[in-house]
């Protein structure tokens, strides 16, 4: 079991050498992280996924207000372990104090080879293809090497220095949310305008909610997809000046203002658009635009999701690497990805390492392969979080200075969230959920080959 809680940690894995990496992220930027990490391009695509599963507006809102409730939950968990081991890596190190190194050296695992690079190769492909709206002779080739340059490129940028990449991603998050706040400002305005709202308002009051609980969950799922990435500023506090108090601000601001965007952006694609054209778009927020603007707004609209998925990735590709950095420290992975560039203070070897990784799934494709059949099991590493909570608590030395809101209830609703999410996913398709478990898995004999010739 993890040894080791808090300020005293005495566990030999919490002995890193922090000093390593100066603490350069204020609150600002750490609050920038969160809100601009989660709004990247999902939201501009994902409510139509929500829509198939529901028959009513009501039930379209409820969805998007459960899950930044849930989010929000988790934040909470995360707030607390964060505020109890303020060191860099995050979520890899909560599981390695509450359970083993094994544990989590298999989130680490997931991540580099699946789950965090594939998101990034996933983000980088989206901001290529609404590149190609600009330049329609790209093809497939061209988007792919659009998307390869960005990932090499902001890599480059954060390789430059912690400070460099956190003032790029906190001026864009600024900038899309206030995009964000405009855009919503005039299509509600068009909209009550035109009179276009009728049907959105007639569908907010009418009835009880008509989805199955099925359905709600299958919505959920959708959902949950749009709001991920809430935890990795986790993976930065070894970077973030006073992170007991910065990291659990930081995430329930910034999951707070997401969840705001987000239902406002929902109310506002209602009130434009017919409920049977929100189910069946296959780029709402595009379509949206184009009744507000005309014809033009395809474009504005295009512009607006590169600078979210640009300002997203940012923060993804600075996230990363600061896990990889903190399992070499701990002597779970190669030593050289422990490595801090003398001149610019940062991880360079880990994010080089990251970018590889990230523009071969891209280039290749794989990412779609590996990530759809290993992505939901985020969700079981979640649940290992919220109940290492539990275990944690149960230790005398465990003292953190911020306690999680409405524990043990809060916790335990997220841990049965987190389940029914994995367990949902293995049901509806099983082999490809097995296989994603199977990747995971794979992990704990490479673990334990490499402590064998150690």
């Amino acid at each position: 079991m993890g040894r080791g809680f808090g300020a005293q940690a005495s566990s030999e894995y919490s002995s890193h050498r922090l000093s390593e990496l100066p603490r350069s992220l204020t609150p600002l930027n750490a609050t920038a992280l969160v809100a601009g990490t989660i709004i990247g391009a999902s939201i501009f695509a994902q409510p139509s996924e929500i829509a198939r599963h529901l028959a009513t507006p009501t039930d379209i809102m409820l969805v998007w207000t459960a899950c930044g409730i849930l989010t929000l939950f988790g934040a909470f968990v995360c707030a607390e372990l964060a505020s109890a081991f303020p060191q860099t890596g995050g979520l890899y190190v909560f599981l390695r104090e509450a359970f083993s190194p094994l544990v989590g050296f298999l989130w680490g695992w997931a991540m580099f080879w699946s789950m965090h690079s594939g998101i990034i190769a996933i983000i980088a492909i989206v901001f290529a293809r609404y590149t190609a709206h600009f330049f329609p002779g790209l093809g497939d080739a061209g988007i792919r090497a659009v998307a390869v340059a960005l990932i090499v490129a902001l890599s480059a940028l954060n390789y430059l220095g912690v400070k460099a990449g956190s003032r790029v991603q906190t001026a864009l998050t600024i900038a899309k949310i206030l995009a964000i706040g405009v855009v919503v400002a005039v299509g509600l305005g068009f909209a009550a305008a035109s009179g276009t709202d009728a049907a959105l308002t007639e569908g907010l009051t009418a009835g009880a909610r008509s989805a199955t609980l099925g359905d709600f969950l299958l919505a959920m799922v959708a959902g949950l997809f749009a709001y991920g990435g809430w935890h990795m500023v986790t993976y930065t506090a070894g970077e973030t000046v006073m992170p007991a108090r910065t990291i659990p601000t930081a995430l329930v601001a910034g999951v707070g203002i997401v969840t705001v965007c987000y239902v406002a952006l929902n109310i506002l694609y209602l009130a434009i658009l017919p409920l049977d054209e929100v189910r069946n778009s296959t780029r709402i927020a595009a379509d949206a635009a184009d009744v507000v603007l005309g014809s033009g707004g395809a474009a504005v609209m295009a512009g607006l999701v590169m600078m979210s998925a640009f300002g997203g990735l940012t923060g993804i590709v600075l996230a990363g690497p600061r896990v990889y950095y903190s399992m070499a420290q701990d002597g779970l992975t190669f030593k050289w990805l422990a490595h801090v560039h003398p001149i610019f203070r940062t991880p360079s070897r880990a994010i080089v390492a990251q970018a590889i990784c990230a523009s071969v799934l891209a280039a290749t494709g794989a990412y779609r392969q590996l990530f759809t059949r290993v992505i939901y099991t985020e969700w079981l590493f979640f649940a290992l979080m919220a109940i290492g909570l539990f275990v944690l608590r149960r230790r005398s030395d465990y003292r953190p200075p911020y306690v999680a809101w409405g524990y043990p209830i809060v916790p335990i609703v997220f841990i049965v969230a987190s389940l029914v999410i994995v367990l949902n996913q293995i049901y509806r398709e099983p082999v490809e959920a097995l296989a994603g478990l199977g990747i995971v898995a794979l992990g704990a004999p490479v673990y334990y080959l490499w402590h064998a010739n150690r």
